[in-house]
Parts: structure tokens; sequence; C-alpha cells
């Protein structure tokens, strides 16, 4: 089966590379960014942002 390119909800880019959550696509490199991400740090709230989109997609 072969991948489609598809945009990221954390960082735009176009990939093939990454996971499906709730039909939402989030490239591997920022999956494994936002995992080693702690609560402390200046990016954490910035993957909260971004994956809100999540609950949104749900809710429609």
């Amino acid at each position: 089966m072969e991948h489609q390119e598809t945009h990221c909800i954390i960082c735009g880019e176009a990939t093939e590379d990454g996971i499906v959550v709730v039909n939402q696509f989030i490239c591997t490199s920022c999956e494994q960014e936002m995992v080693k991400t702690d609560v402390e740090d200046r990016k954490y709230p910035f993957f909260i942002h971004r994956l809100k989109r999540l609950w949104v997609h749900m809710n429609v």
C-alpha cells in the first residue's frame, strides 16, 4: 500500500511518515519532539495549542 503525503497538524510540513490521531496527521519528527518535551519547556504550550485541533475535529 502506497503512502500519501499528508500535512502535519503541528508543523504544517508535508510528509508521509507519521501517525494519525482522530483522523489528524502528526509527522514522526513532531511526535518524537512532543514525547520528549517537558511541561516546563517553552515549546510545551505550542504543542498543546496545536493538539487542540484534535478535540475540535472530534466535536464537529
